[in-house]
């Protein structure tokens, strides 16, 4: 069953943010959706957090945009996995977006102008902080699970170790336990695309009454090959050519290089460049074992949550054996975590489908919660 007509709603924070870089933000604000009730004991809620190129709304419709449907309405509702009929649900648009929440679009409160390249750079850790913000807000001590996929289970996997008393378990699903240099490498070409840009000035483009589209458009189109399995692509495209191909010319020839074209235009009309630059280096950054000498164990030893790792295994970009990473670290420390392995066949994009194994380990992890 579909959640229905969903409302964005906002909190601003007065109290200054220092961030890990040392920055400190003098205030913010975030958007944020929630879906069902929260119980008396206010013991129900679950966090959703959003991978690289997400925001806060994650399920239902707008009544002025209908067609606008959450990122993740495919697991949230009533009877759902995430049953909104037991769960409170919410999602969040992180620091540093471009949906709402104060980001390098916003206005800089030193001068009156939007914040572009002097936005700070934000961390994993700093969105945690800023989400237990919201959930001091909201009246919520402990969520009963923070789940995400990708980026978004990063952050599941930093809140349980940076506020473990304040998250009971911490669904992780298909993520790592930090980038490899191929995942750095990825993240830096787009970078390039975007910073190159003769549109970016130096990040300061709303000065200039333009964007850079052309940038942000080639990053996407490379990140979007990473997000796909080879065979999804093969068995969606394969060679197939478009009508009138055969031209010896650089126009666009195959169906794989429409598609791609299509999905750049469509993210540069509505994503940031400056966030999308933030969202990838907070990826690269990402490595709670970094401070521990690389020991992933140690690192996780804070945790009090239950732990559900989720990998996909047509995933090249998060392949299975980065969550074993975690699962191996886990059951090193003696805490508790159950791991499970979805054959779906879209590559790391998978955790955003509707895929009936996926949604079973979900829904029957989550009704064993107590609240």
């Amino acid at each position: 069953m579909c959640i229905g007509t969903v409302i964005p709603q906002y909190a601003h924070f007065a109290e200054p943010l220092t961030l890990q870089s040392g920055a400190v933000l003098p205030a913010f604000d975030l958007v944020y959706e929630t879906y069902g009730q929260l119980n008396a004991a206010r013991s129900n809620a679950i966090l959703v957090c959003h991978a690289l190129s997400g925001q806060h709304h994650v399920a239902g419709r707008y009544a002025d945009q209908p067609e606008n449907l959450g990122w993740w309405d495919n697991i949230i509702g009533p009877g759902r996995p995430l049953d909104t009929e037991r769960f409170f649900i919410v999602g969040v648009n992180n620091l540093g977006g471009c949906h709402g929440s104060t980001g390098p679009a916003s206005l800089n409160p030193g001068t009156g102008k939007p914040w572009g390249a002097d936005f700070p750079v934000v961390t994993v850790t700093d969105w945690v902080s800023a989400q237990a913000r919201l959930a001091d807000h909201l009246g919520i001590e402990a969520w009963a699970a923070v789940i995400g996929g990708s980026l978004g289970g990063m952050q599941a996997l930093q809140w349980a170790i940076s506020q473990p008393e304040r998250v009971r378990h911490s669904l992780v699903i298909a993520a790592a336990p930090k980038l490899s240099a191929e995942n750095i490498a990825f993240n830096e070409i787009a970078r390039q695309a975007i910073l190159t840009d003769p549109d970016f000035h130096g990040g300061h483009y709303y000065a200039h009454g333009v964007r850079p589209l052309r940038g942000l458009r080639l990053a996407r189109m490379l990140g979007h090959i990473t997000y796909l399995s080879d065979d999804q692509m093969a068995e969606k495209f394969g060679r197939r050519q478009r009508p009138g191909a055969g031209s010896y010319s650089f126009d666009v020839e195959f169906e794989i290089e429409s598609y791609l074209r299509h999905q750049g235009d469509k993210f540069a009309g509505i994503f940031d460049a400056n966030t999308y630059l933030r969202m990838t280096r907070a990826l690269d950054y990402f490595d709670p074992a970094l401070e521990h000498g690389g020991d992933l164990a140690q690192a996780l030893a804070p945790a009090r949550a239950g732990f559900l790792v989720i990998a996909f295994t047509t995933d090249w970009r998060f392949s299975p054996a980065r969550s074993r990473e975690i699962v191996h670290a886990l059951v090193r420390n003696g805490q508790p975590v159950a791991y499970a392995e979805s054959g779906c066949a879209h590559g790391h994009d998978s955790f955003l489908m509707e895929d009936a194994h996926y949604h079973a380990v979900v829904a029957a992890y989550l009704q064993r919660i107590g609240l």
